[in-house]
């Protein structure tokens, strides 16, 4: 190649040019990761011209993350791969499969794009529930087993699944013909606020953002006030929960999100000292020796009345919170149509279910305040 006075001149402007192309490719690509506070289970990477959503835990003892790329409708994806999975946002309408999600949706204001859910029936939300009646969302069969005929003619902008120990035949059916499919580990989250969190995840899809980050914001402060105006009781009373299935009780382990519940509302759970994120499984004999004598029963499993509990063993007229009628169960509460509603609202506000055990362990502390998922137990 022959240099000339006139090469020599557009040798800076290339040079200048090809920087210029490589800042913006930069740009591009650099990411900027949103502040998740308690929630492990999700991240949120955001780049100059899409955003990724980062789902670390999609199911139990799962192996690797799951990665989606959130669009505009004006973004280039041709950048992208062929095996990402691209999502357009902010998507049009939905479909969820668990109760649990539809607290976030009515906050975010989005529950009319919700077009199709399993079990209707477990809907307590008379919002929501006023949909199902009009036929604007339509049943869809069981959790395990989809109907993928219906849901697929629904042709949702994304499907928000769950699996328990893997990917999920049904969802899969449906993924295949072009549907996304997200699976939601909001249930494997181990702390109340950490759960709560991801009414964030619902946020970035319908890009509702900083609405979804207020919304948080204020749950973690009336949880945290509430926290606090426990820590000023006088007293700590003794807690027992969950009842006999067969021959093995079943309660919180101590580092569960329900122990945690206790221990911020300011009570002496019995087990608040043992190992386990889950339930454990203890003989009765061992429960009524440390338990025999606690002040409160919260939680004594699905009844719903002390009748119940006594059909189904003897054993429970042993405990002196049955005795004297201090039992107070979330079963009684339930929608229309039989939902309990602790199982729908309860994950999304925990700043409630804190207030409620608080109301129940130190009634002088909050007394203007009614219960909102606990009764006693007749």
């Amino acid at each position: 190649m022959k240099i000339t006075k006139y090469t020599l001149f557009f040798i800076p402007f290339l040079l200048l040019s090809s920087c210029k192309a490589d800042v913006k490719k930069a740009a591009s690509s650099h990411a900027f990761k949103t502040s998740i506070k308690y929630a492990q289970g999700f991240e949120i990477e955001e780049f100059t011209n899409y955003k990724k959503l980062i789902i670390n835990s999609p199911y139990k003892d799962s192996k690797q993350p799951l990665e989606y790329i959130l669009t505009s409708k004006n973004t280039d994806v041709s950048q992208f791969s062929s095996t990402d999975k691209i999502i357009q946002i902010p998507i049009k309408n939905i479909v969820v499969t668990s109760t649990t999600h539809i607290p976030m949706l009515e906050l975010l204001e989005v529950e009319h794009t919700l077009i199709g859910f399993p079990n209707t029936k477990y809907v307590s939300s008379e919002k929501t529930r006023e949909l199902i009646d009009t036929g604007k969302i339509k049943e869809l069969g069981m959790d395990a087993n989809l109907n993928t005929e219906v849901l697929i003619d629904l042709n949702p902008s994304v499907v928000i699944g769950f699996s328990v120990n893997g990917s999920n035949k049904s969802l899969t059916t449906v993924e295949n013909t072009g549907i996304p499919v997200i699976y939601n580990g909001d249930w494997l989250e181990e702390t109340p606020l950490g759960r709560a969190e991801w009414i964030r995840f619902f946020g970035i899809l319908f890009d509702k953002e900083q609405k979804a980050d207020s919304i948080f914001k204020n749950i973690e402060n009336q949880y945290n006030t509430a926290k606090e105006i426990a820590s000023k009781a006088k007293s700590q009373p003794t807690v027992l929960s969950g009842a006999l299935f067969k021959d093995v009780w079943n309660l919180p382990a101590g580092e569960s999100f329900v122990a945690q519940f206790l221990n911020d509302a300011n009570t002496n759970y019995l087990w608040k000292g043992t190992k386990g994120k889950g339930s454990l499984q203890l003989n009765f004999e061992n429960v009524l020796d440390k338990a025999q004598n606690a002040d409160l029963w919260l939680a004594p499993g699905y009844f719903s009345s002390k009748e119940q509990m006594t059909q189904a063993s003897e054993h429970y007229k042993q405990f002196d919170a049955f005795n004297n009628g201090d039992v107070y169960t979330f079963a009684n509460k339930k929608g229309e149509t039989g939902g309990v509603i602790y199982y729908e609202l309860a994950p999304t506000r925990p700043d409630l279910v804190l207030k409620d055990i608080i109301k129940i362990t130190h009634p002088e502390l909050l007394t203007n305040y009614e219960l909102v998922f606990f009764e006693k137990m007749e």
